[in-house]
């Protein structure tokens, strides 16, 4: 698996105040789409799981349900990919947002 950014390529650009981990798709980290969609639940306690999970936005059912189609990483990893996300970081559990042009805005989301 190649990912579009070498570990060299990520600066800090975020530090989180709690759990760092997140799932993000592919489309993401190996086509270099930007961040479309993305949702916060309860992390895993077994992990440094933040609850934070991303997505391009074109990912259909087929796509998602192969585990290989996804990959954990730290926050500041996919900040690097997409840093308009960063302002959006701290929302509580339960949040989602939709990407509506250079923008995210509150999207309904039942967890």
């Amino acid at each position: 698996m190649a990912f579009l950014l070498s570990k060299d390529q990520i600066k800090r650009l975020y530090t989180p105040k709690g759990n760092a981990g997140c799932l993000a798709s592919n489309r993401i980290t190996v086509d270099g789409m930007k961040v479309g969609y993305m949702y916060r639940e309860e992390g895993d306690p077994t992990f440094p799981d933040s609850g934070w999970r991303f997505f391009a936005g074109d990912e259909d059912e087929e796509y998602t349900d192969n585990p290989d189609n996804f990959h954990i990483f730290d926050l500041n990893t996919i900040c690097n990919y997409d840093s308009d996300i960063i302002k959006y970081l701290d929302a509580p559990l339960g949040v989602a947002f939709i990407r509506e042009g250079d923008v995210f805005v509150l999207d309904e989301y039942e967890e």
